[in-house]
Parts: structure tokens; C-alpha cells; sequence
């Protein structure tokens, strides 16, 4: 093998003049100053202390004998690849990995790009054993004729086994400084297994290995990489000056790159061409022909992670990536997952419908812009399986700050790539609901519910929460006119603050809590504990979209909670099963309670606070809307029995007030769930659903509250007060449950209506908690 290698050592030459190059002593000079090269290469006196392989030239199988075993790793070894990630169409998503590499069997590889390889780095590879004594001679005949240490005498054989140190040394700076060093011992050893290699696999196969494993330079490793790198085609489709130019390249990837030096490259080309020629295995007119030819280059930049995703499905890749980094199928121990992940090649079948997830994205980018002060993200997640249909953002995954990316996914938990997530407001109030469904509540319960009302002792999973703070920490309602009594349908339908306070009251924290556990918020998204505080029913404990769209998944699935599910099935490249988490559902409560939800959720979208959000072809829909105080984060969460979208909007960092704000181009004074989120639930599931047959939801007979007397009427029992779902009210119902004079626009409270709703934190709440409740979440 020819080496640019220099030495680690040399010999200065004497003031006194020194001896023609040809001399005897001249010659025995250069020869001492190559036996130490020859200590570094691990050709010479590796070989010298294997005489009977190294100086005699014989069978590699007796001297072998005595050799441990070698490791299997250098028998087929576990060569990082390129993982590819599929959606559930099967189109590609994404292609991740540590070391682009395709790995091919001797048959997919160029016969040309076999020979050219061998004629430049081991001509005579096939006639000799692991060292190559003629080699070994010629190299220090020529370097002592020269006056350096240019030509080396490593074997084909020798180098595959020192690149397969350096891959098992993976991305460790230390190991692969270790696998590089240039010791007596080390060569040795590496000899050895280069001499049992020879005993043990054909010359064939070793050829095969190497192909695979060697560096080309600009990231691709292996013939394969590097055809796709620098000429855009397969390996086996390669002409004959392709060849030439991939071999070429192998002993030194940077001085002879084609894209950087493409006059070295060529030289270098015509050089493998000539050893071609030599050897016999192309014709003279093939070489003219070859060297006549142009470089050719059909450049491919490296295509890597999940930045290089389909618009839109980066967030998802990313993901993918966590759930085999963490899933314990995936190997017992964070480093097995790693090394998995690492290693790749593995074709990944995912859940992600790539119809579902056009239509949340375009939902979601088409009413709030990447340059505006909030985002936008949206999960879809399917009623009865857990599978995750789509998960988009408005902020695209990327690096560049300039450009609104990120590579926080806002649809997620931060263990899976997301941030700390965002308060849910009153989407939360039916997983109360649901508690008090379980606890014995009926579906007609009715409380106070006045406009204003201090935060109650309450029970709690550890003992008694009370409300200690001075003045006392105070729930308001929305609007003034919101004041009970209420019954659970309509207290829904408005999304009355007071009235779940008191439900929690009545069932204590710990259920609801517990709830919430079924219904797979364990934790905040933050990972920290869940705060057993009564503002907990009001949305402030922050979470994920994702989350999210599982519970009310859950709500369609009839009380089927069923965990979110992102990977269907893997396998390696050469066709073998891994296995991957199985489906997990449980039931989370009764279907009498999915009744029930399913009834007054479905109240919300036909008189309450999301009325204004139904869908193409009239389909039954159920959902809530929710708004965090001070506005700064709004939610609509609803689902059909055959899909379940959840969609925040908000700051990215969750510090952005959305009052007084422009979104998508429009002027907005305040933003609530019903018209910020809502509008995009309603675009991403009209397209997501379009074709698709309707369907019903189970519901519950739920009777509606007989009429309340307005206080204004003193004695009267005329009519129904305003804002009441039953009755005639004398205003419109807008957004959030408000009540407004017709004409002034959805979510635009009344002219009287408090200006903010007074704040205090329950005390005993944590700081974290204190600073964002209790004032209320509204929708």
C-alpha cells in the first residue's frame, strides 16, 4: 500500500558528505530508517516476529494455531449504517445516522470498483497471506532509493482490521486515538487477527468487509455512500473511470477529494487507472477511454437527522429518536439504546398518517405565520390504539434562530424533545368531570357556583390543602354575569371556574389526580410532580399537546385510555425483526362516564363556548376550549369517534400575553380558545376527515336544568338569566362562555365586564404554581 504516512523518526544526515543513494551504506540507511516505520505500520517487524509468515512466506494456518479466538466483530462486523424512518404509508420521512454507510454483499458491489481497489492499495492481495513479504522488500528497496518513507507494506487484510478498531472506537475521541496508535504492540496484535482472518474468511469476503467499512471522505463510509455521495448512483451502476476515482480516494480522502481538488483527484484517478492496466484487468483502449473522461461529478451534499424530514415532519422523526433512546424494549440500559440508535440501519415503520399530518400542518401554518410573536402545534392521535396521526408546528425544525426554527417539539413532554410544556386551562375541567363521574356524581349535579369564591379546604392524596394565603386566594368567574346555581351540563357548556372548584371540593384532589394519571398525565410535561392544588381543575398544571389529544382520545375511545404509540414495527437492513413497544390501553373509566362526557363536550360545540366550530357535513364533534391567564396560552382539545386534535397556541418560551396582539396578519385584542386554537382544530380535522364516513359518539340522556329565576326579576321566573344555556338569553354567547351584546364578535366580552379577574395564589402552592394561578383559566 502506497502511504503518505511520515515517519516518527529520522535519521538527520551528517554535515560530512554522505554516500551515493545507490551505495551499499546508503541503501542500509534508508533500510534502518524504514524498519522503524515498519514498527509503526505493523507490517516489517510484526511480520518478523511471525517468521515463519512474515520472513518465509508460509501458510498463515499453523503459525495461527495457539491464536485465541478472534472476536466475531471482525468477522461480520456491526457496522454503523444510515436508519431510515417510514410514515405508515410507507413513504420515507427521514434517513438519520451516526456514519452514512449502506452495507452491500459482494454480489451488489462493482466488479470494477472491487479491482480497482485492490489494484491500487494490494495488487497482490489474492496471492498472498496476511503480510505480503515482497511487499514488504520492494517498500524498503523504494524507500531507500528515495530518500523517504512514502511506500508502505500494510495488506488489505491489515488495514481492515485496523478500520475495524477505529468503527468499534464509534464517536469516542479517546478510543479512536487508540485505535489509531502507532505501537509495536498494537500492530502486533492487529497482525495476529489479520493472520486468523486469512484462516477464516475468504479473501472474498475480507474484500467485501472492507469495502463496506472504509472512510471516502465527505461522510460516506463504504462503496456505497460514496457512490450516492459523489456521483448520485448505486455502487453496481459505476463506469469504470467512477471506480477509479472512489478507489483513488481511500489513501488519502481529503488531499484527493474531487470536490475540493479535482485536479488531485484526477491525477490520482489516472494513477489507479494505470495500476488497472498493469494488472491486466482493463485494456489499454478502456484506460485512454477512462482517463479521457472528466471527473463527472453528480455532488450529493449529506442528507442527515431528522432536519432533512419532509416539511413538517422533523418534530416527529425527533420523536421517533427519543422513543428508541428510551423505550426499554430497545436494550436494558441507556447505552444499549444509544448504541442501537448509533449503530442504525434499521427501517423504522411509524404511525405518522401522511394525510393527517399535511392537514395539521397546513392548519396550523395557515392561520398563524412563522414570524409572528406565538406559535402554534397540533397532535392527532387515533380513539382506541394510541397511534400518533400527525404532529405539527408553525416554527420549523431547524437550527437557525434567524429563521423562527426550533428544535424543541411544543407538541411534547421534555423528556421526548419537548419544552416544559403549557397551562391547559379548561380543556382540563372534563378529566374533573370524569372523576366525579367515577366518584359517584351524577350527570345533573349542581353547585353554588357564585361569581366569585375563595379557594375551599379540600382533601387531598397526603392530606388537606387549605387556603391560607391573606387575603385569601380567590376563583372568579369570567364575566359578572356568570353566577349560579349551575348544573354539570351547563356549567360545561360555559365553562363556569367556580362550580368545578367546588366538584373538586366534593371528590377531594386525589381523584382528580388519579384521573389524570390514568389518563396518562403521570407528570407535568416538565417531568416535575403534579401540584395537588385547587386550581389544578382550572388547567395550571402545564402540559403537552400530545397529551392532550391522548385523554380526549380517550374520552372517544369510550374510556379506553391507550398509550401514545409512534413505531409499528423495525427491521434491519438485511431483514431481521425488532422487536418494539406493543400497544398499551387500559381502562381509564366506565362507558357510562364516556356517555357523559361525550353529551356535555358535545354541549360545548353545539351552544357553548365552541358553538362556531363545526365541521364539513355536520359530523358530531366534542371538545373544549381553554385559556391560560393573562392569555398566554389557548387550547382547543375535541375529537369524532375516529380522531382526536389537540392545538395550543401560544409563546414558543410561554411568556407571551396575547392581548393587543397580531396573528397571521390580523389585529386581535385578546385571544381565546375558540378563536385562536379553534379555527385551526376545525381546518386540520375538516381535511384530516374529508372522504371519511361519519360516525356517531354513545350519549347520555341528560336532562336539561329546569329555568333560574334572574335576580333582576326579583319573584319573576320568567326567563332564564343571561348566559344561560337554556332559556332566551338576551345576549350572544361567544368564546368563552361570555356573554355579549350581538354583533360584538366571538370571544369580546361585555361592555361591564371586569377589566381582569382578580389574582391569588393558593397557599401552600408552590412558587411555580403561585406565579400563574389561580385567577382563573378561562376559555
Amino acid at each position: 500500500m502506497e502511504s503518505n504516512t511520515p515517519p516518527i523518526w529520522s535519521s538527520p544526515e551528517d554535515e560530512t558528505p554522505q554516500p551515493p543513494r545507490s551505495s551499499p551504506l546508503r541503501l542500509v540507511r534508508h533500510s534502518a530508517t524504514f524498519l522503524g516505520v515498519s514498527v509503526v505500520s505493523g507490517a516489517l517487524l510484526a511480520g518478523m516476529a511471525l517468521p515463519a509468515v512474515g520472513a518465509l512466506g508460509l501458510s498463515a494456518k499453523n503459525t495461527a494455531e495457539g491464536f485465541d479466538d478472534i472476536p466475531d466483530d471482525f468477522k461480520t462486523p456491526p457496522l454503523t449504517q444510515a436508519t431510515q424512518i417510514f410514515d405508515a404509508k410507507g413513504g420515507l420521512i427521514a434517513k438519520v445516522y451516526e456514519r452514512d454507510r449502506t452495507v452491500l454483499t459482494a454480489d451488489q458491489m462493482s466488479p470494477l470498483m472491487r479491482q480497482a481497489q485492490v489494484d491500487i492499495e494490494d495488487a497482490r492481495f489474492y496471492e498472498h497471506g496476511a503480510v505480503d513479504p515482497k511487499g514488504v522488500l520492494r517498500a524498503i528497496s523504494k524507500n531507500a532509493e528515495s530518500g523517504t518513507t512514502a511506500q508502505g507494506a500494510s495488506t488489505l487484510t491489515q488495514q481492515y482490521v485496523k478500520n475495524v478498531n477505529v468503527e468499534k472506537a464509534g464517536d469516542d475521541p479517546v478510543a479512536v486515538r487508540e485505535a489509531q496508535r502507532k505501537t509495536l504492540g498494537r500492530k502486533i496484535q492487529e497482525l495476529k487477527i489479520a493472520i486468523k482472518l486469512e484462516e477464516d474468511l475468504s479473501k472474498d469476503q475480507i474484500l467485501t468487509n472492507y469495502l463496506n467499512i472504509t472512510y471516502y471522505g465527505n461522510g460516506a463510509y463504504g462503496v456505497e455512500a460514496a457512490s450516492q455521495r459523489y456521483f448520485g448512483k448505486s455502487n453496481k451502476d459505476l463506469t469504470i473511470a467512477e471506480a477509479a476515482t472512489l478507489a483513488g480516494l481511500v489513501q488519502n480522502p481529503s488531499q484527493y477529494d474531487p470536490k475540493a481538488h479535482p485536479q488531485a483527484s484526477l491525477n490520482r484517478r489516472n494513477t489507479v487507472l494505470d495500476k488497472m492496466l498493469e494488472n491486466g484487468h482493463i485494456t489499454a483502449d478502456q484506460a485512454k477511454e477512462a482517463k479521457a473522461a472528466p471527473l463527472g461529478l453528480n455532488y450529493k451534499e449529506p442528507q442527515n437527522g431528522c432536519i432533512t424530514a419532509k416539511a413538517g415532519m422533523g418534530f416527529f422523526c425527533d420523536y421517533v429518536r427519543h422513543v428508541v433512546k428510551q423505550d426499554p424494549v430497545f436494550g436494558a440500559t441507556a447505552a444499549e439504546r444509544k448504541k442501537l440508535w448509533d449503530q442504525g440501519g434499521l427501517n423504522i415503520r411509524t404511525t405518522l398518517d401522511p394525510d393527517k399530518q399535511a392537514a395539521a400542518q397546513n392548519a396550523v401554518s395557515s392561520n398563524v405565520r412563522v414570524t409572528d410573536p406565538v406559535s402554534a402545534a397540533a397532535s392527532m392521535v387515533e380513539p382506541g390504539t394510541g397511534k400518533i396521526l400527525a404532529m405539527a408546528q408553525t416554527r420549523p425544525y431547524g437550527l437557525s434562530a434567524s429563521k423562527n426554527q426550533t428544535v424543541v417539539n411544543f407538541n411534547a413532554d421534555a423528556a421526548m424533545g419537548g419544552g416544559n410544556g403549557f397551562q391547559p386551562g379548561s380543556t382540563f375541567k372534563p378529566i374533573v368531570v370524569a372523576a366525579a363521574l367515577e366518584a359517584g356524581l351524577t350527570p345533573v349535579q349542581e353547585y353554588a357556583s357564585p361569581n366569585k369564591l375563595e379557594y375551599p379546604t379540600v382533601k387531598t392524596c397526603e392530606g388537606t390543602w387549605k387556603n391560607t394565603t391573606k387575603p385569601k386566594a380567590v376563583v372568579p368567574n369570567e364575566s359578572a354575569n356568570e353566577q349560579g346555581p349551575y348544573q354539570l351540563k351547563e356549567a360545561m357548556a360555559l365553562s363556569v371556574n367556580t362550580y368545578f372548584v367546588q366538584m373538586e371540593q366534593e371528590i377531594g384532589l386525589c381523584a382528580v389526580k388519579q384521573m389524570a394519571n390514568k389518563l396518562g398525565i403521570a407528570t407535568k410535561a416538565s417531568g416535575k410532580p403534579l401540584e395537588e392544588v385547587p386550581a389544578m381543575g382550572l388547567g395550571v398544571e402545564e402540559v403537552s399537546p400530545l397529551s392532550m389529544a391522548g385523554v380526549y382520545a380517550t374520552f372517544a375511545a369510550n374510556g379506553k385510555y391507550c398509550a401514545p404509540l409512534a413505531v409499528t414495527s423495525i427491521t434491519t437492513v438485511d431483514g431481521k425483526d425488532v422487536p418494539v413497544p406493543a400497544a398499551h390501553c387500559e381502562t381509564a373509566f366506565s362507558a357510562d362516564t364516556a356517555k357523559v362526557l361525550n353529551t356535555i363536550l358535545n354541549g360545548v360545540t353545539e351552544t357553548g363556548t365552541g358553538r362556531d366550530l363545526g365541521l364539513e357535513g355536520d359530523r358530531q364533534i366534542a371538545g373544549k376550549t381553554g385559556t391560560s391567564d393573562k392569555k398566554k396560552a389557548a387550547w382547543f382539545s375535541g375529537y369524532t369517534p375516529q380522531l382526536a386534535t389537540s392545538v395550543w397556541i401560544g409563546g414558543p418560551n410561554g411568556g407571551v400575553e396575547m392581548r393587543n396582539i397580531t396573528i397571521n396578519g390580523k389585529y386581535r385584542k385578546e385571544v381565546f380558545g375558540a378563536d385562536g386554537p379553534g379555527p385551526i382544530w376545525r381546518d386540520a380535522m375538516n381535511q384530516a376527515l374529508r372522504g371519511t364516513p361519519k360516525q356517531t359518539m354513545p350519549m347520555a340522556d341528560i336532562p336539561d336544568p329546569a329555568p333560574r329565576k334572574d335576580p333582576k326579576d326579583g319573584d319573576s321566573a320568567s326567563g332564564s338569566p343571561t348566559g344561560s344555556p337554556t332559556g332566551s338569553p338576551t345576549g350572544t354567547r361567544t368564546g368563552g362562555g361570555r356573554t355579549t351584546a350581538p354583533g360584538t364578535g366571538p370571544g369580546r366580552p361585555p361592555a361591564n365586564a371586569p377589566a381582569s379577574a382578580p389574582a391569588g395564589a393558593p397557599a401552600g402552592a408552590p412558587a411555580e404554581a403561585a406565579a400563574n394561578a389561580p385567577a382563573g383559566q378561562h376559555d
